[in-house]
Parts: structure tokens; C-alpha cells; sequence
């Protein structure tokens, strides 16, 4: 690991300050995934700013409805919090899936929003790839990709996203706020995350220097009959391979409204509008949960060893659409 100083701010100025024309400086949340990376010589950064004890911490209720997150939040905090539970079930699910209880009790919120991939080739630093050094290539598309993208892939790079967490915040339409130098800003959850395209390296519209402050739960989100369910390759924690967040209304067996997103299957949490669309006000029966996610999954291109996630996505689909139109009493 290379030799870099290290500072603790206490105030959201003095850490953007910190960051402030210094290309080789990073902000530290929990540090679960940027250390991991800085331990294989992925990130090098010159500078680490300490974001822990800037006061952004805990889960309030937000002005007109739902809860405004705070970015140093942990994420076993965030999973425990009786509103967030009682709201946005979903949420609470997916973090708790995300990982161990240690890990937890270290990762913030902010830190999760901005994970790399797992993709094996970006994390060895003997093969090309796109996301680490543009222009070098993609490994994975002639190479190891059983568990990579079918949805919104390109050319230049076909890994997945690995939040558990954005999954349920992309079904809830959750907003992200961050500052700079200038101010104050937002940016919708669905507008956060970049599609791969030719420049797989810029993977948020998040400035640079930018410090994300909070995501909030819109209160027309809130449902406290959702459900994340996720498939992966190992009982312990492990990445999905195919997740789905989802809520919906039912009311006298048709489907008043409905939100669903899909992990593990493209480079961002991938909102399904096509099976949403395909479900408003229609009978909630399971061969209509069927089509509205082969309609959606019409858009997957598998590659050579991963078309077994269409299936997979498909079934897991139906299966949590129909748990939530018939729950258990």
C-alpha cells in the first residue's frame, strides 16, 4: 500500500476543503470496500478524508413524509430502524443481505452508494479492463462471465453493480443529495447511476469532490407490503446473482400499483418500467407476474455463459410478486 496522509474533519466545509483540487484525495466512510481496493493496489490515493465524524448521521423523517438518510449512517443502523422497517421493508431486507454484521457495523450509506464492482478482472491487476485503465479492454466478455450483465451492457464493459442496497432504493425512487464548494444539490437515484456505455470508468454523475450528504425516501414510496429477495451462489454472504426489490398495491385481486428493480444483472440497479407497465391494473394472478417479467427480460442479451439469469430473473420475479399478493397472515 502506498504511503498517504490521512485527516478527520468534524465539518462538511472543512472536508470538501480537504478534497479541493487534489485529484489523488478520497473521502473514508466505513472503509469496507475503498481499503479492500487500496490493499490490491486498485485505488491509490494520495490523501484519505475521514468523513465518520461529520454530523450526517441517523435517519429523521423529511419534511411532507418519508425519511431523510444520512450518508455516515451505518448500515446495520439503517436495517434496524423501526420506520425504515415498518416503510420500506425492502430496504431493510436488502441491506440485511448485504453482508455480515461486522461489515454492517462499519459501512455507511454514502460508501455503499459507491462500491465498484466485484468483477474479478477489475480486481486483478495482470488483466485489461475498461473500469480500471480505459481503453485496455474488457476480459470478462471472452473470458469468466457466468455471473456478469445481461441488461445494458456494452462493448466496453459487461460487470454488475453490487449494492444490495441501491436495488431497494431504485424500487423506492430514492433521491440522492450531495455538496460541493458551490452548494447544495440533488440528483434522483435513477438519474445517479451512469449507463455503462464507451466509458465504464464513470460509473455516478456525482461531481468530482462532491460528498454525498443523504438519500431520502419519498413518502409516495412508502408501502409496507415489499419484499428483496436474492439469489446468490453461496448461503453465506455473497453478491447476487439475480436480485429483486418490489412493492405493490393489490385491491379486489388487481394490481393498483407496483414497483420492482432487478441486482445483479447490469452495471446499475436496473428499474423494470416494461413489467411495471405491463402490470398497472391488471389481475394479479402469477401467469400475469410470468409475462410482465419476460417482457421486461426481452431486453437481456446473454452472453455465452450467463443466459441462465433470464430464467432465474423471470422466475425470482413471479416468486416475490406473488408472495406480496398473497402474504402470509
Amino acid at each position: 500500500m502506498k504511503e498517504f496522509s490521512y485527516q478527520r474533519p468534524r465539518q462538511v466545509r472543512e472536508a470538501l476543503a480537504a478534497v479541493a483540487g487534489n485529484d489523488g484525495a478520497r473521502f473514508l466512510g466505513g472503509g469496507t470496500n475503498l481499503v479492500d481496493l487500496m490493499k490490491d493496489g486498485i485505488e491509490t490515493p494520495t490523501r484519505l478524508v475521514d468523513v465518520r465524524r461529520l454530523p450526517l448521521d441517523g435517519v429523521l423523517e423529511a419534511p411532507g413524509g418519508g425519511l431523510v438518510v444520512g450518508a455516515t449512517t451505518t448500515n446495520s443502523d439503517l436495517a434496524a430502524h423501526p420506520e425504515v422497517r415498518r416503510r420500506y421493508a425492502a430496504l431493510s431486507q436488502a441491506v440485511l443481505a448485504g453482508a455480515s454484521g461486522q461489515l454492517r457495523n462499519m459501512a455507511t450509506v454514502g460508501g455503499n452508494l459507491l462500491q465498484r464492482t466485484r468483477c474479478g478482472y477489475f480486481t486483478d491487476l495482470s488483466q485489461p479492463c475498461n473500469k480500471r485503465s480505459p481503453g485496455s479492454g474488457c476480459s470478462a466478455i471472452a473470458g469468466e462471465h457466468h455471473n456478469h450483465a445481461i441488461l445494458g451492457w456494452s462493448d466496453h464493459c459487461v460487470a454488475t453493480h453490487p449494492s444490495d442496497m441501491s436495488v431497494a432504493l431504485a424500487a423506492f425512487d430514492a433521491v440522492v443529495h450531495y455538496e460541493t464548494l458551490d452548494g447544495t444539490h440533488e440528483i434522483p437515484l435513477s438519474e445517479f447511476y451512469l449507463p455503462v456505455g464507451e466509458s465504464p470508468q464513470r460509473e455516478t454523475a456525482l461531481p468530482p469532490e462532491a460528498l454525498i450528504t443523504a438519500v431520502t425516501l419519498p413518502a409516495a414510496a412508502a408501502n409496507p407490503q415489499s419484499r428483496y429477495r436474492k439469489v446468490r451462489e453461496r448461503a453465506s454472504y455473497a453478491f447476487a446473482t439475480v436480485s429483486v426489490a418490489a412493492a405493490m398495491d393489490v385491491h379486489e385481486g388487481i394490481v393498483q400499483g407496483v414497483r420492482i428493480a432487478l441486482g445483479g444483472l447490469a452495471s446499475r440497479p436496473w428499474r423494470a418500467h416494461v413489467a411495471e407497465a405491463a402490470l398497472r391494473d391488471a389481475p394479479a394472478t402469477a401467469d400475469r407476474f410470468r409475462a410482465a417479467a419476460e417482457a421486461e427480460l426481452r431486453a437481456a442479451r446473454p452472453l455465452r455463459d450467463n443466459a441462465y439469469k433470464v430464467t432465474l430473473a423471470s422466475n425470482l420475479i413471479e416468486a416475490v410478486l406473488t408472495e406480496l399478493a398473497h402474504p402470509a397472515v
